[in-house]
């Protein structure tokens, strides 16, 4: 009864979980970004790059398909050297980020150049004004500002190469994480993340996306120590520890990045329930202790830090309600409002602003109709997962100023033509982050056959990324960086699953190799991690 009970509940989500992403994998495949020449659909289409790019990337496949000599190398060279070349790209990656910024670190617009001159300026009228709305963006200022002082820097530079090394952090992170289930898939995911990181231009935007992934990544790195692998007992009390700690500071950068802390809660729960440990109680209730307790004292420290900070004056009553933001999310593509934003700047009376909110939401429900409501859904849901840029140039402003690229030759300028808005390679750009996107998303959907715990973790935690940004302010892949750690964790331990599963549909080397000895790890586990058909 409790392995139906659990298969049930496991496969229910699953099923809501592959339905929303095949979609997202969908959206991705048909994304304009792939559309080669002229793009009449966004208006940035693809250059001779491109086309040479592809050229030499068939001429590639097409030798390696037909020379054994040529397949021996890279066999030798990317699978049995697997470790060096994987680390070597790794180390590559980071060193064309570091290039990447050394010549193009522009000012960004919006919320992020509202943070950065806060930095200098802290209590101008308009800061006051903006943080007394938007105090959801406090916390980033406060760490922000603690980080200049230390530095004695606000330069768009410094605060580009401290978000670079956030997000490397992120990547390393994940790696740990990886080695803490399986150290096999290790070099998978460095050429995973290499990849990624080559292919993630908002390394340029110190904001809350950013600055939240070593968060995320480092209690993702916790759970996997402290319910996955082999380490003494010392060393998971610690992190479960640690795990609250990092949690906390996920949740003050960006409260919406807590989504995976929840969809750990509910999978190690409904595990616990239908397969009680009864020799092990007492050291679960012991880590529940160690993670409450510094959760709670996190929370309650980070607290006092908020509510005694000097820094800027805030007017808290003026604060954008919740419910605005769900409103939000019900307008255009799913996305920012400018009009609801501007009655909840000029509404001085809170009753007022969640009234406003609530009869616009009722509104717009009414005027679209079931049927409209789940096409909104459908089409929303399209804007939240398709473009593999994360939002990067796809609005007047998104630069301060919109600057065209330089117009003196050299490496600055070849580096804003693929970047910049009107540059002239920036259709190449997305083209080649899109085919990325499209394998990485890829990789997620066809290791639907790995049903290991640690797995279905990952999967309830994208598919309540999802949901939130349906029923929130969305309408922008941008939102989605926050749950990258997610993705990219689920699609390196998923690789071989995966694999297999695209042996099988195209019949690539013949029959499908033998399973990950990991997938079985789970001990309560009662049938085969990747079921036969």
């Amino acid at each position: 009864m409790r392995q139906k009970l659990y298969n049930f509940t496991t496969r229910s989500i699953k099923l809501f979980f592959y339905f929303l992403f095949t979609l997202a994998f969908i959206f991705a495949l048909t994304s304009p970004n792939l559309i080669l020449g002229d793009n009449h659909i966004n208006g940035i289409g693809t250059t001779i790059v491109t086309t040479v790019i592809l050229i030499i990337a068939f001429a590639i496949g097409l030798t390696l398909y037909i020379s054994p000599g040529a397949q021996h190398l890279a066999h030798r060279v990317f699978i049995e050297q697997r470790w060096h070349t994987a680390t070597y790209c790794f180390l590559l990656a980071i060193f064309v980020q570091a290039f990447l910024i050394t010549f193009i670190h522009p000012a960004i617009g919006f919320d992020t150049s509202a943070v950065h001159n806060a930095i200098r300026n802290p209590n101008t009228i308009a800061n006051i004004g903006y943080f007394s709305v938007n105090p959801n963006n406090l916390d980033l200022l406060l760490i922000q500002h603690w980080v200049a002082q230390q530095f004695h820097q606000t330069s768009w530079l410094f605060f580009d190469i401290v978000t670079t090394f956030l997000v490397d952090l992120s990547a390393v992170l994940n790696i740990l994480s990886i080695a803490a289930i399986n150290k096999d898939r290790v070099p998978t995911g460095l050429y995973i993340h290499a990849l990624w990181l080559v292919c993630f231009p908002s390394i340029l935007v110190p904001y809350t996306d950013t600055w939240a992934l070593p968060f995320v990544s480092a209690y993702l790195l916790c759970y996997c120590v402290t319910a996955y692998s082999t380490a003494p007992k010392l060393l998971k009390g610690i992190t479960a520890l640690l795990f609250g700690i990092f949690a906390v500071a996920a949740y003050f950068i960006k409260p919406s990045s807590l989504i995976p802390v929840i969809a750990i809660a509910i999978i190690e729960v409904i595990h616990l329930l239908l397969y009680p440990r009864k020799h092990q109680w007492w050291w679960i209730m012991l880590l529940a202790i160690f993670f409450v307790g510094s959760t709670a004292g996190s929370y309650h420290v980070e607290q006092q830090i908020v509510k005694n900070q000097t820094l800027i004056r805030i007017y808290s009553f003026r604060a954008k309600p919740m419910v605005h933001f769900i409103n939000m999310g019900l307008s255009g593509h799913g996305g920012y409002n400018a009009h609801d934003s501007l009655v909840m700047v000029s509404t001085m009376s809170k009753k007022k602003r969640i009234a406003y909110s609530e009869n616009s939401i009722k509104k717009r429900l009414k005027k679209m109709g079931p049927t409209g409501y789940l096409k909104f859904l459908f089409m929303k849901h399209r804007y939240n997962t398709a473009d593999s840029s994360f939002g990067w140039a796809m609005q007047d402003d998104a630069l301060v100023g919109n600057p065209p690229p330089t117009k003196k030759p050299g490496i600055r300028r070849t580096i804003q033509e693929f970047i910049y808005l009107y540059g002239n390679n920036l259709g190449d750009f997305r083209f080649m982050t899109q085919i990325w996107w499209v394998l990485g998303l890829g990789l997620i959907l066809f290791a639907w056959r790995d049903n290991r715990k640690v797995l279905q973790v990952l999967r309830l935690a994208i598919l309540g990324g999802f949901l939130f940004l349906l029923g929130f302010e969305g309408g922008r892949t941008r939102y989605l960086i926050q749950f990258l750690p997610v993705f990219l964790l689920l699609a390196t331990l998923g690789f071989t699953a995966a694999t297999q599963e695209f042996k099988h549909w195209f019949g690539w080397m013949g029959a499908a190799s033998r399973p990950d000895k990991s997938s079985s790890s789970d001990p309560t586990s009662t049938k085969k991690p990747l079921e036969s058909k």
